[in-house]
């Protein structure tokens, strides 16, 4: 039996023997748009908690829109260039606007990785295209702490100081903030490092609540919220695809209720009741461009957590072709191995800071204490597989058929699509 995961560009066919029992999880069914740019222009004339977008850039002078870096498959494509012409039509002019690349603490995106990501050369040729440096305490302004859990709020200057804000994005789950885009895009997107490394630290990020599609009382959810707040009147356009990346559902409207509108829409597709859990289960990083580093790799371990038997054999495909990640994320696997898990959490839960790009690290920890994770990647050098942590093989067949054999058990579970699909266990306990 073949089935095809979602891996780099082109896709990767696994080969299972036809005596096993295989319960593919996928999505539910989605409906995507019939007309994407008429659901676009109807967007902005009837937003969501606030007056037409027209309307709203009408007597002002500057516009800052954010968009997602190279991370998300977001369709700017398609609503970048009639966002930016209904701006210009109500007046704001052209060297007015900003196009700011929400890259948190990621690497800028560049020459033609940029083109890619705008996918519109109108768009480049018209307005400012920039990207967000977080380590730039020049391009930051300090608006103070937020008032519940006192995370100092530091934001580029280009969005804050703009007339019109705009957050643009994509609605999926997301591992530990619940959905990302709206205020996600904000903070950490487009967030000074302090900002980032406060409420990325282990005393946020261990709160059971911080977990894939949860809002309620997730932590660091709220803290976005609290920094959207801080800026006044921030609107936000929200998509969601379905699993060819077609355009299923677009709305605008004020950041928070529009953000809101589409979380309860991505809810319905994205999330699988399953009744059972599984000793054996193969799973993707989603494909590109969520899976061109090990660091974005962590998510498709992360999401099938709820569905995983206890000492389960959780093998992952990734393709891995930008490597491990960032220095800084080498750094916090190489602790990791040097330390061991349970001594790695405990050198930062007491941290007020923490490492850049150690919450990475922080989280594999998770599916860790609940499998033995492999890891097949074409991408990685091999020089950098110790550094995973994890088991490497060549081999995913081969892997699934020596997992059935140790656990006894012929059911497998495969997820295509990895962490854009959350499975929860439905069964009884």
């Amino acid at each position: 039996m073949q089935f095809e995961l979602e891996y780099g560009t082109e896709g990767l066919v696994i080969d299972l023997p036809n005596d096993l029992d295989i319960h593919v999880i996928r999505k539910s069914p989605i409906e995507v748009l019939s007309d994407e740019h008429n659901a676009i222009e109807q967007a902005f004339a009837n937003p969501h908690s606030c007056a037409p977008l027209k309307s709203l850039a009408q007597g002002k002078h500057t516009a800052c829109i954010l968009v997602c870096d190279v991370t998300r498959p977001v369709p700017n494509h398609l609503f970048l260039q009639p966002m930016i012409k209904e701006i210009m039509q109500a007046g704001i002019p052209a060297s007015g606007i900003t196009v700011l690349v929400a890259t948190g603490l990621h690497r800028p995106n560049e020459g033609d990785e940029l083109d890619g990501l705008i996918g519109d050369p109108w768009v480049r040729q018209t307005v400012k295209v920039e990207n967000h440096f977080a380590r730039d305490d020049g391009m930051h302004v300090d608006l103070g702490v937020t008032p519940t859990k006192g995370t100092p709020v530091k934001l580029d200057k280009r969005f804050v100081e703009a007339d019109l804000k705009i957050a643009t994005g994509l609605v999926e789950p997301h591992f530990m903030a619940g959905y990302s885009g709206g205020r996600k895009v904000v903070a950490p997107g487009i967030a000074h490092e302090d900002t980032i490394r406060t409420f990325h630290s282990a005393r946020f990020m261990e709160d059971p609540l911080a977990t894939q599609c949860n809002l309620t009382g997730n932590p660091l959810h709220e803290e976005q919220l609290e920094i959207v707040k801080m800026l006044g009147d921030v609107y936000a356009l929200n998509t969601v695809i379905d699993e060819r990346r077609r355009l299923a559902f677009v709305n605008f409207g004020e950041a928070i209720a529009s953000h809101l509108e589409a979380v309860a829409f991505a809810e319905e597709t994205c999330t699988v009741d399953v009744d059972r859990r599984y000793s054996t289960l193969v799973t993707s990083a989603a494909g590109f461009p969520l899976d061109k580093t090990y660091y974005q790799t962590v998510k498709g371990m992360v999401t099938p957590m709820d569905i995983l038997e206890n000492n389960a054999n959780l093998i992952v495909a990734a393709d891995c072709s930008e490597g491990i990640g960032s220095p800084e994320y080498r750094s916090a696997q190489q602790r990791l191995l040097e330390l061991g898990s349970d001594k790695f959490l405990e050198t930062i839960m007491q941290k007020q800071f923490a490492d850049i790009d150690e919450w990475q690290t922080e989280m594999q920890l998770k599916p860790m204490r609940r499998a033995s994770i492999q890891l097949f990647s074409g991408g990685l050098a091999p020089s950098d597989y110790e550094l995973t942590g994890v088991q490497m093989t060549s081999s995913i067949e081969g892997s699934v058929t020596e997992s059935v054999v140790e656990t006894g058990d012929k059911t497998v579970a495969i997820i295509p699509e990895g962490p854009y699909v959350i499975p929860r266990y439905s069964g009884s306990l």
